[in-house]
C-alpha cells in the first residue's frame, strides 16, 4: 500500500505520549499473558491494568520511530476513509458524511464506552463517536495471527470506521436496542451481522480507494483477506485451545468475514452490505 508522503487526517487524537506505563505490580511477561487471555476470551482486563496498585504513574511516553511511522500510516488511512465515505454518502445515499475521530493510545486509555486497552483490541465507541486503537494490535495481528502487511492494518482501521458508518446510518442504535430485548444467543447473532456488515463496508472502502487513489498494490487485497480470516471467531477460539461454539460467536467465522469483505470489495456498493436481509451469512 502506497501511503508515505500522502495527506493525513486532522481527526486523529494522539494520546500515546501521555499514556500510563505498564503495571509495576505485574511483570512484563505477566502483562503479555493477561492481555492475550483477555483478547482471546473476550474479557476486558483494563481494570486490572488500571489498578492503582499495579500502575507506576502516568509518565510521559517517548514515541519510537516505529510509533511515529504507524501514527502517520493510520492518519493517511483515516484520511482516505474520510474522502471515500464523503463521496459514497453523496453519490449512493444523497447524504452528508460526518467523519469519526480516531484515538491512538499506548497500553490503555478511557473512552465513553469504558476502558480501552491492548486487550480489548481496536473498537468503535458510538457514545463518543470515536475509534480507539493501540497500534500494538498490528504486531499481534502479524506476529501471532500471521496476517501482516500495511493493508491488513488498513483493513482493521476501515472495519472500525465501518462501524462509524453504521452509526451514521442509525444502524447501531437500532441493533443495540434490539439486542437488549432478546436472549444471549440471539444477541450474539445480531452482533455477528453487525460485524460482518462492517467487514463488507471495509471492502467497499477498499474498492473505492483502489479506484480513487491508486494506492493499492499487488497483494494488498490478499493481506486484507488474510486479516479477515485470522480474526474469525472460530479461528480465535481454536487458537486459544477451545472448541468453536457458534452460539458464542460475536464477529462471525473466518469464512464469513472473508466472504463479506469480498462482497463489498467487488461491488463497491453500500446496499450490498445489508447482512440483516441476507438469508445466509
Amino acid at each position: 500500500m502506497e501511503w508515505r508522503g500522502r495527506r493525513g487526517s486532522q481527526n486523529v487524537e494522539d494520546r500515546r505520549r501521555t499514556g500510563g506505563g505498564r503495571g509495576a505490580g505485574i511483570g512484563g511477561a505477566g502483562v503479555i499473558v493477561v492481555l492475550l487471555l483477555g483478547w482471546f476470551f473476550g474479557v476486558d482486563v483494563t481494570p486490572l491494568l488500571q489498578d492503582p496498585q499495579a500502575i507506576g504513574g502516568n509518565a510521559t511516553t517517548e514515541l519510537t520511530a516505529e510509533d511515529r511511522a504507524m501514527g502517520e500510516f493510520v492518519s493517511v488511512t483515516l484520511a482516505d476513509t474520510e474522502e471515500v465515505w464523503a463521496a459514497l454518502f453523496q453519490s449512493q445515499l444523497g447524504e452528508t458524511y460526518a467523519p469519526t475521530t480516531l484515538v491512538l493510545f499506548k497500553d490503555y486509555t478511557q473512552s465513553a464506552c469504558g476502558g480501552a486497552s491492548e486487550a480489548t483490541g481496536p473498537f468503535y465507541c458510538p457514545q463518543d463517536r470515536k475509534v480507539y486503537l493501540d497500534t500494538a494490535f498490528f504486531t499481534t495481528l502479524s506476529d501471532r495471527l500471521g496476517a501482516g502487511g500495511d493493508f491488513a492494518a488498513a483493513y482493521v482501521v476501515a472495519h472500525e470506521v465501518g462501524h462509524h458508518v453504521q452509526n451514521e446510518l442509525g444502524i447501531l442504535e437500532q441493533t443495540t436496542r434490539l439486542r437488549q430485548q432478546v436472549n444471549e444467543a440471539q444477541s450474539n447473532e445480531i452482533s455477528v451481522r453487525v460485524e460482518l456488515m462492517a467487514d463488507c463496508l471495509a471492502g467497499v472502502w477498499a474498492h473505492e480507494a483502489e479506484a480513487r487513489f491508486g494506492s493499492i498494490e499487488r497483494g494488498d487485497i490478499t493481506e486484507a483477506m488474510n486479516a479477515a480470516q485470522a480474526i474469525g471467531d472460530d479461528t480465535l477460539q481454536r487458537e486459544s485451545g477451545r472448541t468453536p461454539m457458534p452460539d458464542s460467536f460475536t464477529h462471525g467465522t473466518s469464512d464469513q468475514r472473508l466472504r463479506w469483505f469480498l462482497t463489498g470489495q467487488k461491488s463497491g456498493l453500500i446496499e450490498a452490505c445489508d447482512t440483516f436481509r441476507a438469508s445466509a451469512l
